[in-house]
């Protein structure tokens, strides 16, 4: 009677668990307060030596954090972007970080916020999962693994790229 007893509480808190967890998917994982969403990028046309990535990055803290660096051996430079108008023409420029205000979604997207790859050692290729680690103020280094789409795509697909912790 106490293994039934004993049985069936440990199938109550793991249902309880299973319930209580954040509604994440492989592509929504939480570290330290951050979660990156949906991380992509596009394939690479041609001979092409730069690409970019993106994703969705939500604070579920109490706290701003911050973006500060991204770290890549798939290119020469690793950096953070964003696009600007500047006499009518649209530019790229690096940002040395990026607020993650608590529960206001960060979008990276084609057109604003990106991850730069400068001199790239292989072309993106879609279909490929490859590595980034983003580097947070209080987060520490999260590693993520962003799905490669087609060269024209201008969003993620569903159930593309994850994340995990590296720091702590």
């Amino acid at each position: 009677m106490k293994k039934l007893i004993s049985a069936v509480t440990l199938a109550v808190f793991a249902f309880a668990a299973i319930f209580a967890a954040d509604d994440a998917s492989a592509d929504d994982m939480k570290m330290n307060g951050i979660m990156v969403e949906q991380p992509w990028a596009r394939a690479t046309a041609g001979p092409a030596k730069a690409g970019a990535a993106y994703m969705t990055l939500v604070n579920h803290g109490d706290e701003t954090d911050r973006l500060v660096g991204a770290k890549s051996d798939l290119a020469k430079r690793t950096e953070i972007h964003t696009h600007l108008m500047e006499n009518g023409v649209m530019k790229m420029r690096q940002v040395e970080g990026v607020e993650v205000e608590p529960g206001t979604p960060t979008v990276f997207q084609p057109g604003g916020l990106h991850v730069m790859f400068m001199g790239l050692k292989a072309p993106f290729k879609e279909g490929q999962e490859l590595p980034l680690t983003l580097v947070f103020e209080k987060a520490g280094e999260i590693s993520v693994t962003f799905k490669v789409q087609g060269v024209g795509a201008s969003k993620p697909m569903q159930g593309h790229g994850q994340h995990k912790n590296q720091g702590s």
